[in-house]
C-alpha cells in the first residue's frame, strides 16, 4: 500500500506544480500585454490615425498638383516654341518683301533667267538612273500594277 500511496501523492504533487507553473505563465504574460499596452496611448493611437488620415485626404490633390505643374511646364516650353517659329516666320516674311531676295529664290527655283542671259540645266547621268529606280507604281499605268501583282503572287505559290 505504500507505493500506491506514493504514486498517488506524486500525481497529486505534478497536477498542483503543473497548475503553478501555467498560472505563472499567464500572469507574465498579462504583464507583458500591460507593458505594451502602456507604450501605446489612445492620444498616440489617436494621432496616428488623424495623420494617416490627413496622409490618404491630401494624397489625390498633391498629386493633381503636381500633374498640373508638368503641363503648365509642357505648355510654356510650347508656347516658347510657336513664338521662336513666329519670329522665324517674320523674318522669312521680311526676306520676301526684299525684292533681290525674291529675284534670287525665283531664278533658283523656277529656273528664270533674265533677257539676254543664257541658261543652262546640267543633267547628271547618276541621277536620270537613280530617278527611274525611284519609279513607283503611282508613275505606271494602273494594268501594269495589277499584272505585277498577278506575277508577285503566282512567283509566292512557287
Amino acid at each position: 500500500m505504500a507505493v500506491k500511496d506514493r504514486d498517488r501523492f506524486s500525481t497529486t504533487t505534478r497536477i498542483r506544480l503543473l497548475g503553478e507553473q501555467t498560472a505563472a505563465r499567464v500572469y507574465r504574460s498579462q504583464t507583458r500585454r500591460q507593458a505594451r499596452r502602456s507604450r501605446l496611448t489612445g492620444r498616440a493611437a489617436l494621432l496616428a490615425l488623424v495623420l494617416c488620415t490627413l496622409v490618404v485626404a491630401l494624397a489625390y490633390p498633391i498629386r493633381q498638383y503636381v500633374s498640373q505643374r508638368a503641363e503648365i511646364s509642357d505648355l510654356q516650353r510650347e508656347k516658347e516654341q510657336a513664338r521662336q517659329r513666329v519670329e522665324q516666320l517674320r523674318d522669312l516674311k521680311a526676306r520676301w518683301q526684299d525684292d533681290a531676295y525674291a529675284q534670287q529664290q525665283i531664278r533658283e527655283r523656277l529656273h528664270y533667267v533674265l533677257p539676254g542671259e543664257t541658261g543652262f540645266i546640267v543633267i547628271d547621268p547618276n541621277a536620270a538612273r537613280q530617278s527611274r529606280a525611284d519609279l513607283g507604281a503611282a508613275d505606271r499605268p494602273w494594268y501594269a500594277n495589277v499584272w505585277d501583282g498577278v506575277d508577285k503572287s503566282d512567283a509566292s505559290d512557287r
